[in-house]
Order: structure tokens, then C-alpha cells, then sequence
């Protein structure tokens, strides 16, 4: 169990640096697993986490206002403060108290589906196969024990940003250990920090026709709170035509309360925003159809 602070709040979530040693824990109980695999598993459970902790926060303020009519069980009060509302049977109090269990699988699968049902911008995102009989469900109940103590008890904000880290970096360490195929859902954080610095994204639409697990759009937020600009300045569109891809990113996106309108198709045969006229077009595109690097569009959303 790791040591807290004054405040409560774990050290090994307070430090920085600490997600090279989180890493090293939780690949040490993939055992046989395959990275291509395994990053669905860890990382469907980090998300897992993060929806817990911001409507755990929301939820003890709701608590507190109770005598001025707040109710911690509508789920309207959540979708008001942009959190996703968390059924009983998904929150992660449940599931790290039955993390020993072998039916750890099944309550995982059924807490993801549970979610999605309650949440629709959520439908057909979740991995929902942690039941799998290929998983061992020892580790993954050690797995889910790890990921608990990440930003335990920060409030949603705290949660978000250190969850948040977590996330991107196993992204990072998982396109790593897949070698070229991980750069299918990856670009590295240098290159796409050049490339936003370049495009230099203040207002107006981002556009990214190849998006990968959205890490264009972290950045391009990132890039606007270091220049004291607006968040809600800028509209995110994107496109990703790998299934599982466009599942991560969905995911990125929502861990970082980044509201953005990501379609899932092959931009070059389906564009789902083929009247979208987009101000910045930001992306690293396969070579095979593109020059690597950046696009401005020139009157429409390519140019």
C-alpha cells in the first residue's frame, strides 16, 4: 500500500516521474500477454479509474449539498457538470474489493457495458473482454489493485491530470514495445510538439484526417493554455480508420475532458466531414498517402 500524505493524497501519484516505475509494475504481470493486447487491458482500466475518481469527487460535493436539494444518485447532476455518470455495479470501490475474486473478469466486462449503457458517447468504445479465458484473472486482479492507488482521492481536476499522464505514457511505452505497428496508433510527443508549435492552433477548428490516438489534440490544448488562451476557442474534428485505434482515442480524449467530434472510417474512401471547413489541419498521415507533416488549408479543409 503506498504511503499518503497530510492531505491524503498518495505519494506515488504527488511524484513526478513516477510512471516509469508504475510501467515497470504493471508489465511485470503481463506475463505471456502480447503489448498489441495487453494495452487494451491496462488501459481500458486507467480509464476505468479516471471516470471513477471525477464522479467520486462529484459525488461527495453532491453528499455535502444534500440539504439544499442535491441528489448524489441523479445521474443529471453529473451529465451537468460534464462527468460521466457511474452505475453502482461499475464503480471501482466494487471492483478493487473484489479484485481476488476469479469472477474479477466478468464484473470488469459487466461494469464497461454498464457504462456505455448510461453513457452513449461512450457506446462501443469500452473493452469489454476481460472475462476472456486467455487472461489470467490473478493478475489482472493485482492489475486492478495497482491502478487503484493512482490519484486516489484527488478531486476530479487532480484526477484528470495525473491520470491523464499515466495514460499518455503507457501510450508512448506501449507503441514502443510494439515497434513499427505501434506507430499506427502513436506519434511521438517531440514530434507532434514541433508540429502544433508550427501550426500554432489559437482559434478555430483542428482538423486531424488521421488521428491516431489523438495526441495532435492534447497537444494543440496544451499549446493553448501555455499561451493564456481559451480552451473553448478551439473546435477538435478527427478521423481514424482503425477500429481499435479510434477506441483509444475516444478514450484520450474523454480522460482529458477534451470535447471533440472523432469519426471512425478511412478518411481517404469515407470522410465522414467532407463539408467541414477546418482552419488548421494538423497531422503525422502514413507516408504512403502524404508528405509527412503539416497542412493549412487554403479555403477549404485541406487547401
Amino acid at each position: 500500500m503506498a504511503r499518503r500524505n497530510a492531505n491524503g493524497v498518495s505519494e506515488q501519484a504527488a511524484t513526478v516521474g513516477f510512471e516509469p516505475k508504475l510501467w515497470a509494475a504493471a508489465d511485470a504481470l503481463r506475463n505471456n500477454m502480447d503489448a498489441a493486447e495487453y494495452k487494451h487491458v491496462v488501459l481500458g482500466l486507467i480509464f476505468l479509474k479516471y471516470i471513477s475518481d471525477a464522479f467520486k469527487a462529484q459525488h461527495t460535493k453532491l453528499v455535502a449539498e444534500k440539504a439544499s436539494g442535491a441528489d448524489p444518485e441523479d445521474p443529471d447532476e453529473y451529465r451537468a457538470a460534464s462527468i460521466f455518470w457511474v452505475p453502482k455495479e461499475a464503480r471501482w470501490t466494487q471492483l478493487k474489493a473484489s479484485a481476488p475474486q476469479p469472477t474479477i473478469g466478468r464484473l470488469v466486462d459487466d461494469a464497461m457495458t454498464a457504462i456505455e449503457r448510461d453513457n452513449p458517447s461512450l457506446k462501443g468504445v469500452l473493452p469489454k473482454d476481460y472475462a476472456r479465458p486467455g487472461l489470467d484473472k490473478e493478475p489482472l486482479g493485482q492489475l486492478i489493485n495497482l491502478v487503484s492507488d493512482i490519484a486516489l482521492g484527488h478531486p476530479a481536476e487532480r484526477a484528470k491530470d495525473t491520470l491523464g499522464r499515466v495514460y499518455e505514457y503507457f501510450l508512448s511505452q506501449f507503441a514502443s514495445a510494439e515497434g513499427k505497428k505501434g506507430g499506427q496508433f502513436y506519434t511521438p510527443s517531440r514530434v507532434v510538439r514541433v508540429l502544433v508549435e508550427m501550426i500554432a492552433p489559437y482559434k478555430g477548428r483542428v482538423y486531424d484526417p488521421c488521428c491516431g490516438s489523438g495526441g495532435m489534440f492534447v497537444s494543440s490544448e496544451r499549446f493553448i493554455e501555455a499561451h493564456a488562451g481559451r480552451l473553448g476557442d478551439i473546435s477538435i474534428y478527427g478521423q481514424e480508420s482503425n477500429y481499435t485505434t479510434w477506441r483509444l482515442a475516444k478514450m484520450n480524449l474523454a480522460i482529458r475532458g477534451i470535447d471533440a467530434q472523432i469519426a471512425h472510417g478511412d478518411t481517404f474512401h469515407n470522410d465522414r466531414d467532407p463539408d467541414l471547413k477546418a482552419d488548421y489541419v494538423l497531422a503525422n498521415p502514413p507516408p504512403v498517402h502524404f508528405a509527412e507533416g503539416v497542412l493549412r488549408p487554403v479555403g477549404g479543409k485541406y487547401g
